[in-house]
């Protein structure tokens, strides 16, 4: 590993971004004497507008927010000038509490849910566990305070300028095609999801019918010692987490695994989070998060009690009303086609007016549509670049009605009300865009919540 130049008092740093994660960067520099430069075009409190009129060859450090691609004229100045560009993820991993295990959780979905159970397994366990990272709670705050554990979700973004954060256990719960926009090609999100198993501790764990990800374990420069371990919902095999007759079972943690398993929970400990059945993604989610909580030495009956306790992010397949007969769901956070297809697998029945759209991030949505064309009545499309989903539809389901809002502040209002037409008894509304949020909302939350208040206005 190199030595990196961590922040220190007299340090100068650039904090490009004056979001979230900058203004933790710059109260952190204030703290520790570490002398911070903030850059951001559209924030009226930060030092510059642009970096036109600064000397990059004076700084230090660089910490840049992941609205900067790697290929943005900014970032690449700043690495011309040979300064170190590090993401949100490593300054905080630089300015942390030290001994204090960090487990991180990325992939292209399920990566919110499952450190959230993380959360609720660790505390469960009696752990002071700080749950953080891509969610919207800063990890650099978190990564100060004295914890028991850090559970970070970390996303292709940030993994892209993380270099020398070294957790006890990693997952990367799947790698399909997202954010392309930003990282140029497949090859490249995946090689950046990859990232997350560098310098693992203890435990890469990763799903072994994913051939894609058991590589990136297979090529990870790890801890000596470090263990491969896979999770399946299946009989699990040594060095496993898996499912029998419907329980959850650990092969991996326990001294006895060659010749026995041990119950770590059951899938009925998921059942109060949805109707029906429980999906599979939630399966495997709970089996990644069972898996790094162990991997930290959480007992085994801590999984089922914090399963059993867990609740789901409100806008990830979240039932809002139901007004005349017609279920409307809210399933914001599906900010990719893959998403989508997951929550047309989940709570929603066989005839759905869909509300989709917003960012597409260089996506395709061919295989989305043909996936849930059957139980399509309908589709509203809202965002302000509707094309691509528009052809998708227009391609692979010509007969599904396509109504299409145009950007506005009333656009959610309208989408509601243009599904509420369409809409017939027993029909589900499903907010589930399928692209990120940002070209008309705040965030996926943001769109949620404005999703929510429309379908509450029809009560009354």
């Amino acid at each position: 590993m190199s030595d990196p130049r961590h922040p220190t008092a007299g340090s100068r740093v650039l904090i490009l971004g004056l979001g979230v994660a900058g203004r933790s960067a710059l109260k952190v520099c204030r703290e520790i004497g570490a002398v911070a430069t903030t850059v951001d075009p559209g924030t009226a409190d930060a030092d510059h507008r642009s970096l036109e009129t600064l000397d990059l060859s004076g700084f230090d450090l660089c910490m840049s927010s992941p609205g900067f691609a790697p290929h943005h004229a900014w970032v690449t100045a700043v690495a011309d000038a040979g300064v170190e560009i590090v993401s949100e993820m490593e300054f905080a991993w630089r300015v942390r509490v030290p001994d204090v295990p960090w487990v991180l959780i990325t992939g292209t979905n399920g990566k919110t849910t499952t450190t959230q159970m993380v959360g609720a397994i660790a505390e469960a366990g009696g752990l002071n566990v700080a749950v953080c990272g891509n969610m919207g709670v800063p990890v650099i705050g978190a990564a100060r305070e004295q914890r028991d554990l850090v559970a970070v979700e970390i996303a292709s973004l940030q993994l892209h300028f993380t270099t020398t954060l070294s957790p006890h256990a990693a997952v990367c719960l799947n790698a399909d095609e997202d954010h392309l926009d930003w990282h140029g090609s497949v090859e490249a999100y995946r090689a950046d999801k990859a990232r997350v198993y560098r310098h693992v501790q203890v435990a890469c764990v990763y799903p072994a019918h994913d051939r894609i990800v058991e590589a990136m374990v297979e090529d990870a420069d790890v801890v000596e010692g470090c263990r491969a371990v896979g999770i399946t919902r299946g009989s699990p095999s040594v060095s496993q987490m898996g499912v029998v007759d419907g329980l959850l079972i650990d092969r991996a943690f326990h001294a006895g695994r060659h010749r026995e398993a041990v119950e770590v929970g059951a899938v009925s400990d998921l059942a109060h989070l949805v109707a029906g059945d429980v999906p599979p993604y939630l399966v495997t989610n709970a089996l990644a998060a069972a898996t790094l909580c162990r991997a930290v030495g959480v007992e085994p009956e801590a999984v089922s009690r914090g399963l059993s306790s867990f609740a789901l992010d409100k806008h990830r397949t979240a039932w809002v009303a139901t007004v005349d007969d017609v279920h409307w769901v809210d399933d914001s956070k599906a900010t990719n086609a893959h998403a989508a297809i997951a929550a047309f697998g989940g709570r929603a029945p066989s005839s759905v007016v869909w509300i989709a759209g917003g960012q597409a991030k260089g996506q395709e949505f061919d295989d989305l549509i043909e996936t849930v064309r059957e139980r399509l009545r309908a589709v509203v499309l809202i965002g302000e670049a509707p094309e691509p989903l528009a052809s998708a539809l227009a391609g692979h389901a010509a007969d599904i009605p396509v109504t299409r809002i145009g950007p506005g502040d009333t656009v959610m209002e309208q989408a509601v009300a243009a599904a509420r037409r369409l809409a017939q008894p027993g029909d589900t509304v499903l907010l589930s865009p399928a692209c990120a949020s940002f070209d008309q909302f705040r965030s996926y939350a943001d769109r949620g919540d404005a999703f929510a208040t429309a379908v509450g206005a029809l009560e009354t």
